[in-house]
């Protein structure tokens, strides 16, 4: 039997005339109502109030009670019940490790315990839980919840459908195939891209002209992402936030060049000979590059990686500070011992500033060196240093990627498999009406209706659809 002879609020010891027998789970405990008194709104307070008044009644306490061996039994989990009693004993309930934090905060609701009680570190947990489970409600609320509406006008089911096959590959079959053919356009765009720079391709026939092909796949890729940006802006519900977010600012500078050097190139030839206007066109010609950052849209890891940088802005300005002041300072005693050199490379501090950039960053091209024992001692150093300096923030910074990445795929891995428990729940509504409508006969009815059934979920979360306002979807927590 746990041992429960513990000091009561008061800080004397419990009389033994107060215990009150509880079986939890099986698992026998004795308690003393002097302790328990000292939380009175909880489900033990009331229960030791309850049986000191001699009440006959208290099924809506416990599951049940003997009164010859005069325990009261909990169909509840033990484990998690001893956790629960240390708030009598120490003032605060701590969660242990493999306990499921839901489950934990659903026992600590069954026993009255509020979750301010809680340890601070259990309390992080738990929030962490919480947060988790409310993304993956607000993912499946968006495709699920946001199926067209049948009082809907016919152009916002029209807009919603196209938001949903621009915007969310996991809503159908066609989603998924345009975001993977938006994919191969990108790449065919890129690699295009960079094979029009060989000069072996730049071959001309006798008129002059040369071949089309790449100009032609340029063309088609243009007009895809030109329509592509087009639909998800008609579709998009708030115009303005979509057209100021970053990814999609990396769509418009994508396919903005294209149409800037075309208008260009058709004002004639006496414009395009400009100096001013060649460098534009050079310019624009750069920002091709831009598309590259459109594979963004359909990679996690690169999410998960400018997450990670956001998240990082703290360890990225300490890493920045501490190379300016190493490249600072190894840049000066550079010069300084260089100086008594007659072939010296350190001409000036500035100068020495690029030495002392691919010395710490371990890069090391060679073309600035030292030539004296001294100079030689200051480049060793700057190396350590440097490589200290970049080490340690790096590792934070790869150490929240790794995180970030693994839960937003456990996320999506969840959010899965609550889209095909919702999809086996509608299954099953949709037989049982085929069913209720056959109206068969007999016992085969009950025997029917039971083989579809699907057992209820643990979780309940309300979908933050419209300000909260709406019915709730169930979401099943798997932990």
């Amino acid at each position: 039997m746990w041992d429960t002879r513990y000091a009561n609020c008061n800080g004397s010891l419990a009389s033994e005339n107060t215990e009150i027998a509880v079986n939890i789970g099986g698992v026998k405990q004795v308690l003393y109502a002097d302790v328990l008194n000292c939380y009175p709104d909880t489900r033990l307070a009331e229960l030791a109030k309850h049986s000191s008044d001699g009440a006959s009644d208290l099924s809506e306490l416990c599951d049940d009670y003997d009164a010859r061996k005069g325990e009261f039994y909990f169909d509840r989990d033990p484990n998690i019940f001893k956790c629960i009693t240390e708030l009598y004993y120490y003032g605060e309930v701590h969660m242990k490790k493999g306990i499921c934090p839901m489950c934990f905060k659903k026992e600590m609701e069954f026993w009255g315990v509020d979750v301010d009680y809680l340890d601070e570190c259990c309390r992080r947990r738990l929030n962490e839980v919480e947060g988790e489970l409310a993304e993956i409600a607000e993912k499946v609320s968006a495709i699920v919840n946001g199926d067209e509406n049948p009082s809907a006008s016919m152009g916002k089911r029209c807009q919603l459908f196209l938001w949903k096959l621009m915007e969310k590959p996991e809503s159908s079959v066609l989603a998924r195939a345009n975001a993977i053919l938006s994919f191969l356009f990108i790449l065919l765009s890129t690699v295009v891209m960079c094979v029009d720079t060989l000069p072996e391709l730049h071959v001309y026939d006798e008129g002059g002209h040369e071949d089309p092909t790449l100009e032609y796949i340029e063309i088609v890729c243009i007009v895809w992402f030109t329509v592509e940006y087009v639909l998800r802006l008609a579709s998009a519900p708030n115009k303005v936030r979509f057209a100021f977010s970053f990814m999609n600012m990396v769509d418009f500078l994508a396919i903005m060049p294209f149409y800037l050097v075309l208008i260009l190139t058709h004002q004639g030839t006496a414009v395009t000979e400009l100096a001013s206007v060649q460098q534009a066109v050079h310019a624009l010609h750069v920002m091709h590059l831009a598309r590259i950052f459109k594979l963004a849209r359909h990679s996690i890891g690169l999410q998960m990686l400018m997450h990670a940088l956001k998240s990082s802005l703290k360890e990225l300005a300490m890493l920045t500070v501490h190379m300016g002041m190493g490249i600072f300072l190894f840049s000066a005693v550079g010069y300084a011992v260089e100086q008594s050199h007659p072939d010296t490379l350190f001409t000036s501090i500035p100068q020495s500033f690029w030495w002392a950039i691919i010395t710490m960053t371990t890069v090391g091209y060679g073309d600035i060196y030292p030539k004296t024992t001294l100079g030689r001692c200051n480049t060793a150093v700057s190396f350590l240093c440097g490589l200290i300096t970049i080490m340690l923030p790096v590792h934070l910074i790869m150490t929240k990627f790794v995180f970030l990445y693994s839960k937003q795929r456990l996320l999506d891995i969840a959010t899965k498999h609550e889209l095909e428990l919702l999809a086996l729940r509608s299954k099953e509504k949709h037989m049982a009406r085929r069913q209720k409508a056959r109206k068969p006969i007999g016992p085969a009815a009950s025997v029917w209706g039971g083989a579809s059934r699907v057992p209820p979920s643990d979780t309940y979360i309300q979908l933050l659809q419209d300000g909260g306002r709406g019915p709730p979807i169930q979401i099943c927590n798997h932990n």
